[in-house]
């Protein structure tokens, strides 16, 4: 009886260690993969925190705009201090006696609102409006990086996925062709030699099966990571992965890019902030002037006692030091802009490169995507033929065997230059500035 049950608990067991398993596998599709990638990005979600500072400093720079108030008040213990009152009168002698003060107490209120400020607070509000537009122009620009990321990684997968699945086809074939050839040459029909000859390259499709085996749980790994999924998920990806393809000429990818990517229009308001802080620093060549009010109050027991003690004016406040020290300020402010000038400069080059780049790697992805079709016709033409003469003694095992790993390396071949093709389109969209755009059509 305890055996059966040790049994049964043995097949539940079993049982429920498949169960795991099959939850730990998750079909996903490319269009998941990429709303996953969104959701759970590491780099989005730091994006956002920088679109929140600017936010901030944009606030910040509104709030110069509010009056300053200034609140101070102490209680003060005195050691029998002597106090000779100036109002004192030669005709009344008993008015010279010194009071006996041994504590003073005060407050004071000190309010202002800034008038003029040569432009500082106008200036700082436009800089920092700028920053923070710049900022979730960075912010989109990270999200196309996420997206294409996501794409590569996918697809590297999927590559992965499919070559483990032709080598282990392959190596089924291979063991049955093994079998076959230790058969006959038991029967003396066949050379040992050419027995070892399959035996070896039955041997070698292993050791490519191990490593393709390797390199599809690191794209796994990987995807989980992008996906922020479980470490033990085993991503399914499609089983075949097609896209259409809608091609411009290069000039128009190359107008569109200045026009639709969020890294240059983020270095533009960069470089207008720069141009804005150059004017937000030549403000300190101008005075300020501030409305002033305050409120005092005092006690001095035995002395004096001061309320209602309102004030209100306008104040002018000039650093004479700004006539010698702004020139260097300005000097570095007008260099920061032209450093962004420049750099707008070199961002323009680097998108024509871009996407003169991805242009032609699509082109000669779709052409090796029609090589390869021949390649596997021919490939498997060539098997069939080299098999038959085998078959009838004019070929020799060597030549099988070769005829077999050109046929096996034309298929991988076929669907790797075909999931290349994919991802080179979405690099040429990604330079162009219009892989999000492409993926909500």
């Amino acid at each position: 009886m305890n055996k059966g049950l040790r049994a049964l608990a043995i097949v539940f067991g079993l049982l429920s260690f498949g169960i795991l398993n099959a939850q730990d596998k998750r079909p996903i599709s490319l269009s998941q993969a990429i709303d996953l990638g969104l959701k759970n990005s590491k780099q989005l979600k730091n994006s956002q925190a920088k679109i929140e500072e600017a936010t901030a400093a944009l606030k910040e720079a509104f709030e110069r705009r509010l009056p300053d108030a200034k609140v101070s008040g102490a209680w003060l213990w005195l050691s029998s201090p002597k106090i000779d009152l100036k109002t004192k009168t030669n005709s009344n002698p008993s008015q010279g006696a010194s009071p006996q003060v041994s504590q003073a107490t005060y407050g004071i209120l000190n309010a202002s609102l800034p008038i003029y400020s040569g432009g500082r607070i106008r200036y700082g509000i436009e800089s920092s409006r700028l920053l923070a537009e710049a900022a979730k122009l960075d912010a989109d620009h990270d999200r196309q990086d996420v997206i294409q990321n996501t794409i590569e990684a996918y697809i590297n997968l999927y590559k992965a996925k499919a070559s483990v699945s032709v080598v282990k086809e392959n190596l089924a074939d291979v063991q049955q062709r093994v079998k076959d050839f230790s058969n006959l040459e038991k029967n003396g029909l066949l050379a040992r030699n050419d027995l070892l000859e399959a035996q070896l390259q039955a041997s070698n499709i292993e050791l490519a099966l191990l490593d393709a085996e390797n390199n599809w749980q690191l794209a796994n790994v990987n995807m989980n990571l992008l996906l922020g999924l479980p470490d033990k998920t085993e991503i399914v990806p499609d089983s075949a992965i097609n896209g259409s393809f809608d091609l411009k000429t290069l000039d128009e990818y190359i107008q569109t890019a200045y026009v639709q990517r969020k890294d240059k229009a983020s270095l533009d308001l960069k470089k207008k902030a720069a141009e804005t802080g150059v004017k937000a620093t030549k403000a300190d060549y101008y005075p300020s002037v501030a409305l002033t009010g305050g409120y005092i109050a005092a006690d001095i027991p035995n002395v004096l006692t001061v309320t209602n003690a309102a004030n209100i004016g306008a104040g002018v406040s000039y650093n004479l030091g700004s006539l010698w020290k702004t020139k260097s300020k300005v000097q570095q402010a007008e260099a920061r802009a032209k450093q962004a000038a420049i750099g707008e400069s070199i961002l323009d080059d680097k998108i024509k490169m871009e996407v003169n780049q991805a242009y032609l790697d699509f082109i000669s992805s779709k052409k090796k995507i029609d090589v390869n079709t021949k390649a596997v016709e021919q490939a498997a033409e060539n098997y069939k033929i080299v098999l038959n003469k085998h078959n009838n003694s004019l070929a020799t095992t060597a030549d099988l065997l070769d005829a077999n790993v050109s046929q096996l390396a034309a298929k991988l071949n076929l669907i790797f230059v075909k999931a290349d093709a994919l991802l080179a389109y979405s690099k040429l969209l990604q330079s162009a500035g219009l892989l999000e755009e492409n993926l909500n059509k």
